[in-house]
């Protein structure tokens, strides 16, 4: 008896696992010894999410996989029901992905609404009335090899998603009936997200699911642009918001936040942006008006304290390569960057009063690291002198020593010669 209950408390653990167990398989035996598109499938599903959690083929498609024989296996009595019609894709997925106790038993933390959210999107609405072309889950997780998302080979992991997202936003054929522009992918590739995202390696740097959404996708404009914006960027909303232009800029369609970066392709902020040719504030300002004074007097404000800034950290790069400490001096220069950033921030204020505070302390550090750095180039000048000069001494003193000895040999020498001739 005690054998027994030994042998099941052993084995218990496996039953527990034996939903995940992988049986054989005829849809992947069959599929497998076939060649090209029918062959896909079983080649890209060996990779696939579901297949690692126990999943089959017949999960979606419906059949028998334990049986050998095709008629049996694809026979309708068994819930074989083929190629999945594209508007059917949705409500199939959300058959498992909307059921909260299904996948809490392989990922309590994933939300179940994202069938939910996808009716409520542009691209759910439009399959729902039979538009075929317009994306559901397969298009943009794959139907076979589907990957997670932190997975870097899967289609929607951060990296990836502008890609995948402009394999139609990007086609123009595709959105041709859609009356949609399609230099989105192309202007986001210009933008400093992009090069947050792409260069420094920055998962959080915003996207196309960033601003749109990802199952409950809109299209933009459909509420506040400023509040899309203001997600990431509260501090610059808070300003704005405050702000002169906001009641200006709040009954016009684009919104301040686009009328000023732009949307896909937003640059890296900028001095021009606000004084000079082509200047983003000249738009709606003249030169000579209160608001582009009050733009160029901001702009040569930050462009000072941006030189200053530069300006300090080369003498302090300079004095730290000649083996000078600054480091107390380079600490300081740090709080110098942060205000400049805040200098930059305060723009959204509109007041050039906001952008003062902060670009005068900055300037302030600078001025306090530069003359540091330029203190210790100067005590680097005396040290070098000063070994000079003691070099010099040596010197003169090894050739003193060195006469004072060669005379002394001379008169050793002439005292030796009377000696020797006597």
């Amino acid at each position: 008896m005690m054998r027994a209950l030994f042998a099941a408390a052993l084995l218990a653990p496996l039953v527990l696992l034996a939903p995940l167990a992988q049986a054989a398989d005829s849809c992947l035996t069959c599929h497998g010894a076939m060649d090209g598109e029918l062959q896909a499938p079983a080649t890209a599903f060996a990779n696939d999410v579901h297949k690692r959690r126990g999943f089959s083929c017949a999960d979606c498609h419906g059949g028998d996989p334990a049986s050998d024989d095709p008629e049996t296996a694809m026979s309708k009595a068994h819930g074989f029901r083929g190629r999945i019609a594209r508007t059917a894709v949705p409500q199939l997925c959300a058959r498992c992905h909307s059921d909260a106790s299904l996948i809490g038993r392989y990922k309590p933390q994933q939300r179940v609404d994202q069938y939910a959210e996808y009716q409520t999107s542009v691209h759910g609405k439009r399959l729902a009335t039979g538009d075929q072309a317009v994306a559901n889950c397969a298009d943009c997780h794959g139907a076979h090899g589907i990957r997670e998302v932190r997975d870097p080979l899967s289609p929607v992991h951060p990296l990836r998603l502008p890609e995948t997202c402009a394999r139609c936003h990007a086609n123009p054929a595709h959105m041709a009936k859609y009356k949609l522009p399609t230099n989105q992918f192309a202007e986001y590739r210009t933008s400093v997200h992009w090069e947050a995202l792409s260069q420094r390696g920055d998962l959080s740097a915003p996207s196309c699911a960033s601003c749109h959404g990802n199952h409950g996708a809109t299209p933009p404009r459909v509420s506040s642009v400023a509040a899309v914006c203001g997600s990431c960027h509260s501090v610059m909303e808070d300003l704005y918001n405050k702000s002169p232009h906001q009641p200006v800029f709040s009954g016009m369609r684009e919104g301040a936040c686009v009328i000023c970066h732009g949307n896909h392709a937003v640059r890296r902020p900028s001095p021009a942006m606000l004084a000079g040719p082509g200047a983003v504030c000249s738009q709606c300002h003249d030169a000579e008006s209160a608001g582009g004074k009050t733009a160029a007097q901001t702009a040569a404000l930050i462009g000072k304290l941006d030189a200053a800034v530069r300006r300090s950290d080369e003498i302090l790069a300079r004095a730290a390569r000649s083996g000078m400490e600054v480091s107390e001096a380079v600490l300081e220069q740090q709080e110098g960057r942060g205000d400049a950033v805040k200098a930059r921030v305060a723009v959204h204020a509109f007041s050039l009063a906001a952008v003062q505070k902060p670009a005068e302390a900055g300037l302030a550090i600078a001025a306090r690291t530069y003359a540091a750095g330029e203190a210790a180039l100067e005590e680097r000048g005396r040290r070098r002198l000063g070994l000079v000069v003691s070099l010099l001494a040596i010197a003169i003193t090894i050739a003193g020593l060195w006469l004072a000895l060669r005379a002394v040999e001379r008169r050793q020498a002439a005292d030796a010669a009377p000696a020797a001739r006597s």
